[in-house]
C-alpha cells in the first residue's frame, strides 16, 4: 500500500483522460430512389478507428457500440464520420467533419451536425454525445468528524484523513491527504480540490478508502480507523444519511462492545466545470513592408495569423459562445491619431467580440488597413484589462485565456511583472507567442517556469504565463499546417494544469445539501 508521506496529488500520475463517444443519426437519406432497396442497413465509420454495429430498417439509428478515444486538450484531433449502407460501398449516405474538442466543448457534451456529401440532397443529421471516462472535471469537497478516538496521552488527537483510489488489481493508490487539525476530536478539515479522475478515474462507483490518523511529530502516526465510500456517495453532500463510521478492525476484534472510533461526514461537495474566454492581442508593426511580420502576402499567412490560427482553432472548441474579444496594442487610431495600447480590432468600442477565430483573423486584417501601428509596446495595460474581466468572476465558472502574439519588444517590463503578479490570483492564464528572429529574454523571464515572477518583493501565487518562440516549431520543409500543429501542442500543454492550480487555490465555500454542477463541462 502507498505510504502517507508528503506528496502532491495534483502532480501525481493519474490515468489519461479517455472520452467515450456515442453516435446517433436522424432523418437519413432513403436510398430507395437509387438502389431499390428498403432502408438499407447502416453502419458508421469512425475516422479509421472503428465501426458501429449494423442496424436494419431505420433512418433514425441509435448505435449501441461506443468509441473510446484518448483526449489531448492541447491537440486538434480531427475526426471524420461516414454513414453508408452495408449492401454496397456505393451506398454512401453522408459524412461530417469535426474535432473531438468540438464534441467535448459543446453544451452538455452533445453535438448535432448536418450530414453532407451528396449534392442536392438533404442527408439528415448525426448526433454525438461524449462522456469522460477519466474525468477532467475537478471537485471540491469538505469533511468533518465527530467523536474520534482519543490517542494522545496529554491531549486529545491531531487527526487527518488520507484518501486512496482503488485499482483494478485490488490495491489502493494514495490520492489526497488533508491537513492536520490539532487537539480536536470533532475536526472540520479545510475544503480541498482534486481532479475527479485522480479520485476514481471517472468511475463514480469505484471504492474510495479513507484512513483516519492521529498525527505524531516523529511520523509514527496512530491509526484511528477507516471507512470505504465512493465518489457517488460523497457527492451526495451533507445529509443525515451520508455519515461514515470510522472502524478500527483490531479494536473491533478485541472489544465486544466496540461500536466505532467516531464518524465522518461530508460538509459539502461541488463539481467545478469551466468555460473559457479567449482574448487576443496583437502588437504594432508595418503591414505594408514585406520585411514586416504583419505583412499581408497574397500567398501565405503572416506569422501573427499563423500563431493565432494554430492556438485559436483548438481552444475555441472550449468556449461556449465562440465570441472572442480581440485587441491590438500600440497604434494611432483614426480620426485624430490618438495612440492606444488596447484598441478593439473590429473598431467597435462597445463590443470587441469577434465570431470565432476566423472572425478574429478578419478583424485583424481589416485593422491593418485602418490604423497606423505604433510604439511603444506596453504589455501591462493588456494584462490589467483582462484581469479586470477575470476579477468579476468569483464563482469559478469561467476561466480566461489571454493570447498575446509579440515580436519580443516590451517597453514596460516592471509594470508588466506587477500585472502578472496581481493576475496570478485570478482565473486566467497568459499565452505569449513570440514571432520573428528577435531575442526573447524578457518573455522567458515572464514565463516563470524556473523562477516565479516577482514585483516589489512579492512573488506570483502561481505560474500563469506560458511563452514559446514560434521559430522553434517551424517545419523546415515549409509546411505551415505542421508548424502550427507543433506550436499549438506545446503552447497549450500547461493550460489544464494552470487551470487546476487556480481551482485548488480557489477552494470555494461549499453549499450544504449536495453537489453543484455548472452549465458547461469541458
Amino acid at each position: 500500500m502507498a505510504t502517507i508521506g508528503d506528496f502532491d496529488p495534483l502532480n501525481s500520475t493519474v490515468p489519461a483522460t479517455k472520452i467515450e463517444v456515442t453516435v446517433s443519426c436522424r432523418n437519413l437519406l432513403d436510398m430507395d430512389t437509387f438502389f431499390f432497396v428498403d432502408c438499407p442497413p447502416l453502419y458508421c465509420s469512425f475516422y479509421q478507428f472503428g465501426r458501429t454495429e449494423v442496424i436494419d430498417n431505420t433512418l433514425n439509428p441509435d448505435f449501441v457500440r461506443k468509441f473510446v478515444l484518448d483526449f489531448f486538450f492541447e491537440e486538434k484531433q480531427n475526426l471524420r464520420f461516414d454513414v453508408v449502407g452495408l449492401l454496397s460501398v456505393k451506398d454512401f449516405l453522408g459524412q461530417m467533419f469535426c474535432t473531438l474538442g468540438e464534441i467535448i466543448g459543446s453544451t452538455g457534451s452533445r453535438l448535432e451536425r448536418t450530414l453532407s456529401g451528396i449534392p442536392g440532397k438533404k442527408c439528415g443529421t448525426i448526433i454525438f454525445t461524449a462522456e469522460e471516462l477519466s474525468n477532467c472535471r475537478v471537485t471540491t469537497m469538505q469533511l468533518c468528524a465527530n467523536k474520534l478516538d482519543k490517542k494522545d496521552f496529554f491531549g486529545k488527537s491531531d487527526p487527518f484523513l488520507v484518501f486512496y483510489r482503488s485499482n483494478e488489481d485490488g490495491t489502493f493508490t494514495i490520492c489526497h491527504k488533508t491537513e492536520v487539525i490539532k487537539n480536536n476530536l470533532n475536526p472540520v478539515w479545510k475544503s480541498f480540490t482534486i481532479p475527479v479522475r485522480a479520485l476514481c478515474n471517472g468511475d463514480y462507483d469505484r471504492s474510495v478508502k479513507v484512513d483516519v490518523y492521529d498525527w505524531d511529530r516523529d511520523g509514527s502516526h496512530d491509526f484511528i480507523g477507516e471507512f470505504t465510500t465512493s465518489y457517488r456517495e460523497l457527492s451526495r453532500g451533507q445529509s443525515q444519511f451520508n455519515v461514515y463510521e470510522v472502524l478500527n478492525p483490531k479494536k473491533k476484534g478485541k472489544k465486544k462492545k466496540y461500536v466505532n472510533s467516531g464518524t465522518v461526514r461530508p460538509v459539502g461537495v461541488c463539481f467545478i466545470s469551466i468555460s473559457t474566454n479567449v482574448i487576443v492581442f496583437f502588437p504594432p508593426g508595418n503591414p505594408s513592408q514585406p520585411t514586416s511580420l504583419h505583412y499581408m502576402s497574397p500567398y501565405q499567412m503572416n506569422a501573427y495569423a499563423m500563431a493565432l490560427k494554430a492556438v485559436g482553432e483548438i481552444i475555441q472548441d472550449y468556449d461556449s459562445d465562440k465570441l472572442f474579444p480581440a485587441y491590438g496594442f500600440g497604434a494611432k487610431l483614426p480620426p485624430d491619431g490618438k495612440v492606444s495600447h488596447a484598441f478593439p480590432l473590429n473598431s467597435n468600442t462597445e463590443n470587441s467580440n469577434c465570431m470565432g477565430i476566423d472572425g478574429v483573423l478578419e478583424a485583424y486584417f481589416q485593422s491593418l488597413r485602418t490604423v497606423q501601428l505604433y510604439g511603444p509596446t506596453n504589455f501591462a495595460p493588456v494584462i490589467n484589462q483582462v484581469a479586470r474581466c477575470a476579477g468579476e468572476v468569483t464563482d469559478g465558472s469561467q476561466y480566461f485565456v489571454l493570447l498575446m502574439i509579440t515580436d519580443g519588444v516590451i517597453s514596460d517590463m516592471a509594470q508588466t511583472k506587477e500585472a502578472v503578479v496581481n493576475a496570478a490570483s485570478l482565473p486566467m492564464s497568459i499565452i505569449i507567442v513570440g514571432v520573428g528572429p528577435a531575442e526573447f529574454d524578457a518573455m522567458e523571464e515572464l514565463d516563470g517556469d524556473e523562477v516565479r515572477v516577482s514585483s516589489r518583493g512579492r512573488f506570483a501565487e502561481r505560474d500563469i504565463v506560458q511563452f514559446v518562440p514560434f521559430r522553434d516549431y517551424i517545419d523546415r520543409s515549409g509546411n505551415q499546417v505542421l508548424s502550427m500543429a507543433r506550436l499549438a501542442k506545446d503552447v497549450l500543454a500547461e493550460i489544464p494544469d494552470q487551470l487546476l492550480s487556480f481551482m485548488k487555490r480557489l477552494a470555494p465555500p461549499l453549499p450544504p445539501g449536495g453537489p453543484l454542477i455548472s452549465k458547461l463541462l469541458w
